[in-house]
């Protein structure tokens, strides 16, 4: 089996699975924007984050020559190594219920302040546990203050969330009084020149304006934003959001420990001589348990909705092609991606490996490219913004700085 070796090539690991588990949750957060059912998303997406698993068990996992202390992924499917799997597959429960939960959570909280909570739960709890549990081979001066980076990002994400959704009353507030002073006006010209959000092309011959689509972060775009989307957040507490990301974040702190005693066994649960599982074969069954969990309950999903989704079926679902490609990809994005984490964290330490819980980089950049998010907000929500997006640069370099070498 391939196996990193080298700091240099588990901090590249980190790299493009930062990249990887941040992209994935735009393409499920647009996918939901277009209407597109979750539980129809999430079904597609387990099934190709599953397929990326098995991809890598039977690459990666199967290159070079299998040795008793280094099996390959298929030599591994036959030992006794049971309490491991149990580990692996533990991890992969929590995960995929906190994806589940994340899903719901980007409609309500929004996709860059859902990631930075979520991420900054994971690395406060999952990395401390990684640390001990990897017998402290990461630098503890260096890493704790990336922790500590991760903490003042946590309070800045807060702070652009609360400035974030006063700019978005203020605009919906706004447009309600304009459209109250513009009651009774006969004048459709004049309709135009009183709302500067509305982007349309007038016909000359018959001096008339023909609909156009609102302009990114105005109202006129949040109300056309909610009636199209599947998941309906208007007059909906945040709590409700707020709950699903922590409980979210909880779920991620622990995934992470569990995949690290699968491989590594450091509370010692296999027998003597017994392999340590590889990391291709811990992900594999990681995998399974993460696809059999996301199956039964968005099945159930499918026909008893949650927040009052409207309800379909396994028919609908078969039958649902509207942006299933886009599923697929993110489906593969993240099952790559989590791989990569586990592949680097081998190598470099699973608490320097949590250095991919940055992912809001990545996603915030890809929120406010394809959603708009935080255009036309105030200043000071930029400034948060800003402040953001470098205490979580700055966390990300000191954890990767932190990495070792695991004997």
């Amino acid at each position: 089996m391939y196996v990193v070796e080298s700091k240099g090539g588990a901090i590249a690991c980190m790299l493009f699975s930062l990249f990887f588990l941040g992209t994935w949750p735009a393409i499920m957060t647009l996918l939901e924007r277009r209407g597109r059912l979750p539980q129809h998303t999430y079904l597609d997406y387990t099934m190709t984050n599953l397929l990326a698993a098995v991809i890598i068990a039977f690459t990666f996992g199967e290159i070079g020559k299998s040795s008793p202390q280094e099996p390959n992924f298929l030599t591994q499917l036959s030992q006794d190594n049971f309490p491991s799997v149990l580990f692996a597959m533990a991890g992969g429960i929590v995960l995929s219920i906190g994806n589940l939960s994340t899903q719901y959570a980007w409609a309500f909280v929004g996709l860059s302040v859902t990631e930075v909570i979520t991420s900054s739960i994971t690395v406060v709890i999952g990395t401390t546990l990684n640390y001990f549990l990897d017998d402290r081979i990461n630098r503890a001066e260096i890493l704790f203050p990336g922790v500590g980076c991760f903490l003042i990002a946590v309070s800045l994400g807060s702070a652009v969330h609360a400035s974030n959704a006063a700019d978005n009353r203020a605009k919906l507030n706004r447009s309600a009084n304009d459209r109250k002073t513009e009651e009774g006006a006969t004048d459709i010209s004049m309709s135009k020149e009183a709302d500067p959000n509305i982007v349309g092309t007038k016909d000359v011959e018959n001096g008339i304006r023909t609909s156009g689509k609102p302009k990114v972060g105005s109202a006129g775009f949040l109300i056309q934003l909610e009636n199209r989307r599947s998941i309906k957040v208007f007059g909906k507490s945040t709590i409700i959001g707020l709950t699903l990301t922590f409980f979210a974040g909880f779920c991620f702190s622990l995934f992470s420990p569990a995949f690290n005693l699968a491989t590594n066994d450091q509370w010692h649960t296999l027998k003597h001589g017994v392999p340590h599982l590889s990391v291709y074969t811990a992900f594999f069954y990681f995998s399974v348990s993460c696809f059999v969990i996301a199956i039964v309950l968005n099945i159930s999903f499918l026909y008893y909705p949650v927040l009052n989704l409207p309800r379909s079926s396994l028919r609908a679902y078969l039958t649902d092609w509207n942006g299933r490609g886009w599923a697929f990809l993110a489906g593969i994005l993240c099952g790559f991606g989590n791989g990569l984490q586990f592949m680097g964290g081998q190598a470099a330490g699973y608490a320097a490996a949590d250095a991919v819980q940055a992912l809001p980089l990545v996603s915030t950049f890809w929120g406010i490219l394809l959603f708009g998010e935080y255009r036309r907000s105030s200043r000071r929500t930029y400034i948060f913004l800003t402040g953001m997006l470098s205490m979580f640069i700055a966390a990300v370099g000191i954890l990767m700085a932190s990495s070792g070498h695991r004997k």
